[in-house]
């Protein structure tokens, strides 16, 4: 048999402001030495995804909702292992009179490599016993509902909000939950993931204050001087071949900027420009970053504010620059969808493949976010919260307008793929 060992973890624990919330001593068992295929199978956890979070936060601020943050305590312990595990005994508990002895593993441990998705199979299987159905839209949501209420469960590994229009209800289904797991309730949601909750009149705004006060620190760039832009647009990325020489730096600064798009739409552009030269990068590239950093550190208030709406109506935004990449002429296309007054949905993405035309690449883009409507209109009416109305696309290309209704393939689009015509299906 295959014998991992283990070791312990010693780490703080911090709150919202970086004031020490607790010391952990963890026991982790030595992961890297399982193998595929014998040891363990699947390995990742589901989490539910940013814009769900967004959605069900946007519908909470709306209607009134109760909402509460819960923290399963040594989550991963709960799993239970499909494949049998054995590991060596714990550094400063080991048995004198047995030295050669092993542990057989009952319970997954952290760093185990099926110990994610062994939690989330316990959970799931204990959610569908209490009542819960799983969301075949995103499979880390769960809704609870009755005659008159409903109540919402959002799991991110062993962070779990709670949210629903009936307290009674709600508070009851949390008792039921602390009777299998050892739950804390922290009550309305006040950081989680990195992510500052902060109430603000009726509504609440999202922000990751701490977040980019810890990526400036890391990225020496505290005290730099701040910009009102985060990229130019107008100037492209020079070809200088002066290769930069600490790209571990660059690709863990960029990694991280990646996370601060969660809440920060305005960032996305130049996130996902700098994100395209990864593997090829140049003192120039990190110039760009230092321009995005500094444009973080002038909106480091800035956030997504959620506020109540009068309307579930979807309303979403579509643009691509043509043939915009000097480098290899490809389109990037760019999207914003509304539920209400609320954004909820945003991306900047470089075009698979090379547009002929700006119609074409307005198409495109068109496409990109008629599927990302599709999947939201689904959420919401596995929620039960769909206004019946349909979905407003909006488009400032004529050529993509009128092609979305017309039947007819003109002479300029019969190129087009016709994986993209599904978007006149839906008109």
């Amino acid at each position: 048999m295959n014998i991992i060992g283990c070791k312990w973890v010693f780490r703080t624990k911090r709150t919202a402001d970086g004031l020490v919330e607790r010391y952990k001593a963890r026991l982790v068992a030595k992961g890297f030495n399982q193998v595929a295929g014998k040891d363990f199978f699947d390995t990742f956890s589901p989490v539910v995804k940013p814009t769900t979070v967004r959605i069900l936060f946007s519908m909470a601020v709306t209607n009134n909702w109760t909402l509460r943050q819960l923290d399963v305590h040594n989550a991963f312990l709960n799993g239970h292992l499909a494949k049998t595990v054995y590991m060596k005994q714990p550094p400063g508990y080991e048995d004198l009179a047995h030295p050669g002895h092993v542990c057989l593993l009952q319970r997954s441990l952290y760093s185990l490599k099926q110990a994610p998705r062994a939690w989330f199979k316990r959970l799931h299987d204990y959610l569908i016993s209490a009542g819960f159905s799983s969301s075949k839209t995103d499979v880390s949501f769960f809704c609870c509902t009755s005659v008159k209420s409903q109540v919402y469960l959002l799991v991110y590994v062993d962070d779990i909000f709670m949210m629903g229009s009936d307290a009674t209800l709600v508070n009851s289904l949390l008792q039921r939950l602390a009777s299998t797991f050892k739950i804390r309730d922290l009550g309305r949601p006040g950081f989680f993931l990195g992510i500052e909750t902060v109430q603000s009149g009726s509504g609440m705004v999202l922000s990751q204050r701490h977040y980019m006060n810890d990526l400036l620190n890391r990225s020496g760039m505290l005290d730099c001087k701040p910009l009102a832009t985060p990229a130019s647009v107008t100037h492209a990325v020079s070809s200088s071949d002066q290769p930069f020489d600490n790209p571990t730096q660059y690709r863990r600064i960029v990694g991280a900027l990646q996370y601060l798009t969660i809440t920060r739409p305005d960032l996305s552009y130049a996130v996902n420009r700098l994100c395209q030269f990864m593997h090829s990068l140049t003192t120039d590239h990190w110039t760009m970053v230092k321009r995005v950093l500094r444009y973080i550190k002038g909106t480091i208030d800035y956030g997504l504010r959620l506020s109540p709406s009068s309307t579930t109506a979807i309303h979403a935004y579509s643009d691509s620059d043509w043939a915009g990449c000097p480098i290899d002429r490809k389109s990037t296309s760019g999207f914003a969808v509304f539920l209400g007054s609320n954004l909820v949905s945003w991306l900047s993405r470089k075009q698979h493949t090379v547009a002929r035309s700006s119609t074409e690449a307005e198409y495109k883009a068109l496409a990109d976010v008629a599927a990302e409507v599709t999947w939201i209109v689904s959420l919401l009416r596995e929620l039960w919260l769909h206004s019946r109305q349909p979905s407003t696309l909006w488009c400032d290309n004529l050529g993509a307008t009128y092609l979305c209704a017309n039947p007819v393939f003109h002479a300029q689009t019969k190129h087009v793929e016709i994986d993209y015509h599904f978007v006149r299906d839906k008109v």
